[in-house]
């Protein structure tokens, strides 16, 4: 008389050794994901191709989908592609988020840097959404800038591509912002530093770690 017993995980009612093995498949599927990262942002950039391909691996691989960082990244990379091109913009974006997965950046290095690397209003003021006009820059941690734009216009305010003389704040995303000066987004700082020094205009220039306070 065989008296094996099965026992199931109280949550799933699925067996429990079908439970750990389902979690070690996600684990080895987590591992290769985080090579496959590397691998493609080793050359410094990132195609169209390899955010394709990063795209039909996790729907291919969806025990590892609800686990960090495939969680970030599938959403992420299906917003990027869902008019089927990645733009420049975007491949930034999208190698700088693969930089910071893969161990290449670290955000809280980042934040703790960035009053001293970055041009920010001291002390950082308090921020008002109703009729303030927005102007974003940098990578974001907390989504896309279309759903940085979504969360600002959701509480009434209203985002502009490049800082103006009507611009009320200027939001840095705290993702690769260390090397502002170098990158690409550092143009939209400089001309909102412009502004500023003339005294003329009151934009504000705040990090997304200040921001988010707020939301």
């Amino acid at each position: 008389m065989n008296n094996k017993k099965i026992i199931s995980n109280k949550e799933t009612g699925q067996p429990i050794v079908a439970t750990i093995s389902s979690a070690r498949i996600a684990e080895r599927n987590i591992d290769e994901l985080i090579g496959l990262c590397k691998g493609m942002i080793a050359d410094g950039s990132i195609v169209q191709a390899e955010a394709d391909f990063l795209l039909h691996w996790m729907e291919a691989n969806q025990s590892a989908a609800h686990q960090w960082p495939a969680n970030i990244l599938y959403s992420r990379v299906k917003e990027y592609l869902a008019d089927g091109v990645l733009d420049e913009t975007e491949k930034e974006e999208l190698f700088t988020l693969l930089k910071q997965i893969t161990g290449g950046e670290n955000v809280a290095d980042t934040v703790q840097s960035m009053a001293s690397n970055l041009p920010l209003d001291t002390p950082p003021p308090d921020i008002e959404f109703e009729n303030r006009i927005f102007c974003l820059t940098g990578t974001f941690t907390v989504g896309s800038r279309d759903n940085v734009t979504k969360l600002i216009e959701s509480k009434g305010g209203k985002c502009v591509k490049a800082p103006t003389q009507k611009t009320d704040y200027l939001i840095i995303g705290i993702i690769g912002s260390r090397d502002w000066i170098h990158s690409t987004h550092g143009r939209k700082i400089e001309m909102a530093m412009e502004l500023r020094d003339t005294g003329e205009v009151s934009i504000r220039i705040i990090s997304e770690e200040h921001w988010i306070k707020f939301i």
